[in-house]
């Protein structure tokens, strides 16, 4: 472990660490997808998840984070992040969820986030969620030892404003490591050539939080709950990687969660 100002740059041994966490939460995700449908209430998909990472040797990390009383963030329709799972909230046909999971292991933290269609889903929303994801990969071509966490925004937020897309200002992505929430902050959203400079051994999540209208959020009552002041659908994608041999090593997978839905574009 290596501090540079408040950033925290990781060992190979780490990196190992958490790499192995972020494979649980991976097929933690994959696993949550398979109950995904209609009819389906957020509160079995979080019981899902909860079950089997305990089941596999680790801890759900969102449970009681700050307070938070799920296992999982479960974001439906107009929710950007932290949906609270509810036996109340039942999927219907066309909605979309998203689902944020953190899981520790042996003291690291796995942490990715997807955007599932329920059932047939409106073509301009399949839209929003195939941009949204594209997004990331763009986001995390820009992850290269001398560039910079600005190059990162940058790329995310021409992609997605392109088509006029609301890029989410309040909530951005993060460094990662033993703690869930690490230095520096990772904006969807900036300049080339701005922001702390990307070296090897950073561990960071990049997580695009883009809406169909407009960029603007609430918080709601409960204190968690992210909603579009519009009320527009919202979709986040979310990958963790470290920095080896000088570009991005993913720790985290989609491939586990696409074997089950069958597909990689909505």
């Amino acid at each position: 472990m290596i501090r540079r100002n408040h950033i925290i740059l990781k060992t190979r041994e780490e990196i190992d660490k958490l790499y192995l966490a972020n494979q649980l939460n991976s097929r933690t995700l994959a696993e949550v997808a398979k109950h995904i449908r209609p009819g389906v209430s957020t509160a079995e998909l979080d019981k899902v998840a909860h079950d089997f990472i305990i089941s596999h040797g680790g801890y759900p990390a969102c449970l009681g984070y700050e307070g938070f009383p799920g296992s999982i963030c479960a974001s439906v329709n107009e929710i950007v992040v932290h949906g609270i799972p509810s036996p109340d909230i039942i999927l219907r046909e066309g909605d979309i969820i998203t689902v944020d999971l953190c899981t520790e292991l042996d003291g690291f933290i796995g942490d990715s986030a997807f955007t599932f269609p329920v059932g047939e889903i409106d073509p301009k929303v399949a839209d929003l969620l195939n941009t949204t994801k594209e997004a990331l990969y763009l986001g995390i071509d820009q992850v290269e030892v001398g560039k910079h966490i600005g190059d990162i925004g940058e790329a995310v937020q021409k992609h997605c404003e392109a088509k006029f897309y609301g890029v989410v200002r309040e909530f951005v992505g993060h460094g990662i490591g033993r703690g869930m929430h690490e230095d520096p902050n990772v904006p969807n959203y900036g300049h080339r050539g701005t922001g702390p400079m990307i070296e090897e051994g950073l561990c960071i999540c990049i997580e695009p939080m883009i809406t169909l209208g407009s960029k603007n959020v609430f918080i709601s009552n409960d204190g968690w709950t992210v909603r579009t002041k519009d009320r527009k659908p919202a979709a986040h994608f979310e990958h963790c990687m470290a920095v080896v041999d000088g570009r991005a090593k993913l720790m985290s997978t989609f491939d586990y969660t696409y074997e089950v839905i069958g597909r990689d574009t909505f």
